[in-house]
């Protein structure tokens, strides 16, 4: 068992110091929680994170965390992609972790039956997952037909390409490579002659390459996408002072990349090892909501009733279950995905 445990944890996720990098401390700027500290909370917290541009990065670059919760334990570590983070869910070497919203509805259904909760927004993902193509004479999604498409499977990227090739009717024409973000770079245009993914891969493949298609545009025909903060049910129910200064955290950092993008883009750059001026146009791919925007019924909703993101996740995973390789074996009931859905501390930082 404790050699499955390390193998997960070397090649599912890197584990790394809580806080900010090097180059980030090199700011030299200091961020005082904006709330009032609690020492008490003792909690150890695992919490896996992903290379995306949300305000996960600022609440990691700056330590808030440690500046709201000094007591806590507190360790991140690095996932390529959702499927990878749903593994660290089912080892337990996971207590709170980043994941697409499809990833998210395949841990409520068969066979994973992951017992996870879902306690925040970290964005509404548009234009900032694309398909990008190498040949430049393709320009429609039909002149896909025989190609070789990369996609971290069980990811939302995944589930935006699943849709817009059954849209496209090509859905059993062309093949699917699971490939992780990092491993598309070498095989552009020798073996992968298209991609659905995001940055800072995607900027990476664009140099050489044109994008046809993208999660804005699925979204709008009905298949939205998130990326989701998930944790799992146990946690939650024992750590409630915790999770409620994490929303506190992340609701700061949303406020700043609603305000103030020019600051917000030079934490995630410190922690992607990129220049500001790089971050600032991805950020235009997504929408991100403060804890008073999740509790709409679009979103969030009240616990336990109809909303946007039950919906959303219980129709992902019934399309994941009609599709090959979606992951899904068998959709559960309505109210599973809607107990799936946290709001206690949404609620609490909302006020």
């Amino acid at each position: 068992m404790l050699v499955l445990l390390v193998i997960a944890l070397t090649t599912s996720g890197c584990i790394v110091e809580s806080g900010r990098s090097e180059q980030s401390r090199a700011i030299g700027e200091k961020v005082s929680c904006p709330v009032k500290p609690d020492p008490g909370i003792r909690t150890t917290a695992r919490i896996g994170y992903q290379e995306v541009t949300n305000g996960d990065l600022i609440v990691k670059d700056t330590s808030l965390l440690q500046a709201c919760m000094p007591n806590a334990k507190i360790t991140w570590s690095k996932f390529s992609s959702g499927g990878d983070v749903l593994q660290g869910f089912k080892a337990r070497s996971l207590d709170i972790a980043l994941l697409g919203s499809a990833p998210a509805a395949r841990a409520l259904s068969a066979p994973l039956d992951i017992d996870m909760k879902v306690v925040w927004i970290q964005d509404v993902i548009g234009k900032a997952e694309s398909l990008v193509v190498h040949d430049p004479a393709i320009r429609t999604m039909d002149q896909l037909r025989g190609k070789k498409i990369a996609v971290p499977f069980a990811s939302t990227s995944h589930f935006s390409l699943l849709t817009a090739l059954n849209r496209a009717g090509i859905t059993d024409q062309v093949t699917l490579m699971n490939t992780q973000p990092d491993a598309m770079l070498a095989a552009w245009g020798n073996g992968i002659d298209a991609a659905w993914v995001w940055d800072p891969v995607l900027s990476k493949l664009k140099a050489n390459g044109h994008v046809i298609d993208d999660s804005g545009v699925t979204a709008e025909q009905g298949a939205p996408t998130f990326d989701l903060e998930g944790a799992r049910s146990d946690f939650v129910a024992q750590n409630g002072p915790f999770l409620k200064y994490w929303t506190v955290a992340q609701n700061w950092a949303v406020n700043l990349l609603n305000t103030d993008k020019q600051k917000a883009a030079i934490h995630i750059a410190s922690q992607l090892s990129i220049s500001p001026d790089q971050v600032t146009p991805q950020l235009a791919g997504y929408k991100y909501l403060t804890a008073r925007d999740q509790l709409d019924g679009k979103y969030f909703g009240s616990q336990g009733a109809e909303s946007g993101l039950s919906t959303a996740l219980t129709s992902t995973a019934t399309f994941l279950h009609t599709t090959p390789d979606g992951g899904v074996s068998t959709v559960s009931a309505p109210q599973v995905y809607r107990d799936g859905l946290f709001t206690d501390a949404l609620k609490e930082v909302a006020q």
